[in-house]
């Protein structure tokens, strides 16, 4: 975690100095400027810790005013420094091409100004668009025929959210727009794969109620994720508890002779106290009284935050639901994303009939803005084959619900 943090904030303190300079450059303030500008930069660096700061002391109005502030800038700062690249690679061709024609070209060289308003006015405007988006909750739809699910029963709908990140930023206007969802999809089974929350939402009135009013027929069940660890694991399962999750940390339990649900806490909790590790594929395995060592005849469903697949435990499950990447959150973040997460968002099918779904996550981390890759509530149908009330031979159908 001390690494992280000392990598974090020289990445970010660098893409603030470089702003910082750009503008010097463009508009040849002196030091009257200079210095507020800078310490506004500085605070704005050190924002994401005084947030958590700030909030573990309990002063949420001014947690909540200084992380609108800070995350914002934090997009639009990333969003300037990107273009703002881009354009700088345009400007040294653009030099070359000059010094090469013996400066004859010189009307091709942007201004120093133009450097820095061209980016300017990309991040605001891209900006602008990323906090629309980041509220235009999608619902996509999923649908898998099987015969892991019993004629008798026909169909079952799970509904998973992920990555909502509950806390300072994002609460009771965007929940209700996140529940609003799920109800409407009537959702026989809910499962949240992580990161939940991002700070002590137990004592943020009405959230935990506003879960509790779910009570789908299989139940409700979640994982851990990195930031349920951030946070402090204990007090984020009892929260999860308390909001009517059965949180699996390394456990499988059989739902109602339907299908089993299977979930593993996030790796990162290994840097921490109270990690309950066990291999997935003991965890399908040895406490499954159905198999000696192979895949149950019920449908199985793996909760893992990470999308990452463990070949051990490939065909020893169905489908593994993952969330974490965001899909990357902001564009063009989500390049370096998929480079760690080759399957950072979408349906895979994976050997021996396993499947693997990586939700886009449901909220926001950080800065309270997309760009493209809208947030989503995910709906699954596991439809039994041969269910005379489905007409759709396909065995999956992945499309956007336009509802």
């Amino acid at each position: 975690m001390a690494i992280f943090l000392i990598v974090f904030f020289l990445i970010y303190g660098g893409i603030n100095t470089y702003a910082f300079l750009k503008a010097r450059a463009a508009f040849d303030f002196d030091l009257y400027v200079s210095l507020p500008l800078g310490l506004f930069l500085a605070l704005m660096v050190m924002a994401p810790l005084l947030v958590r700061i700030l909030e573990g002391r309990g002063m949420e109005p001014l947690a909540q005013s200084l992380a609108w502030v800070g995350y914002v800038w934090m997009g639009l700062i990333f969003l300037f420094f990107c273009a703002a690249v881009v354009v700088d690679l345009v400007s040294l061709l653009a030099w070359g091409a000059n010094a090469i024609a013996g400066d004859r070209l010189s009307f091709l060289v942007p201004s120093a100004l133009v450097r820095f308003l061209v980016p300017a006015a990309v991040a605001l405007g891209v900006g602008l668009y990323s906090l629309y988006e980041a509220g235009n909750l999608q619902v996509e739809t999923v649908v898998i025929r099987t015969s892991k699910i019993p004629p008798e029963v026909g169909k079952v709908t799970i509904v998973q959210i992920t990555d909502v990140h509950l806390g300072v930023t994002l609460r009771q206007k965007a929940l209700n727009r996140i529940l609003d969802r799920v109800r409407r999809a009537q959702p026989d089974l809910l499962v949240s794969t992580g990161d939940l929350l991002d700070g002590d939402i137990c004592r943020i009135d009405g959230l935990v109620e506003r879960f509790r009013d779910i009570q789908p027929k299989y139940g409700k069940f979640a994982v851990t994720g990195n930031h349920e660890f951030y946070a402090g694991v204990e007090m984020a399962v009892r929260c999860m508890e308390e909001a009517g999750f059965n949180v699996l940390r390394g456990e499988r339990v059989e739902v109602d002779g339907v299908l089993s649900v299977a979930g593993v806490d996030d790796p990162q909790g290994k840097s921490f106290d109270n990690y309950a590790g066990i291999s997935e594929r003991d965890l399908l395995t040895v406490s499954n009284p159905d198999t000696a060592g192979g895949a149950s005849d019920r449908f199985s469903l793996l909760l893992k935050h990470q999308p990452v697949v463990d070949s051990a435990a490939v065909g020893l499950f169905d489908l593994q639901l993952s969330g974490h990447t965001h899909k990357g959150q902001i564009f063009p973040f989500s390049l370096l994303v998929k480079m760690a997460y080759p399957r950072y968002g979408g349906y895979y099918r994976l050997p021996k009939d396993s499947r693997l779904y990586t939700s886009r996550g449901t909220g926001t981390w950080g800065p309270p803005m997309r760009f493209l890759s809208p947030p989503e509530v995910t709906v699954f149908h596991l439809v039994a084959i041969g269910n005379s009330t489905e007409n759709d031979d396909r065995e999956t159908v992945y499309v956007k619900d336009p509802g």
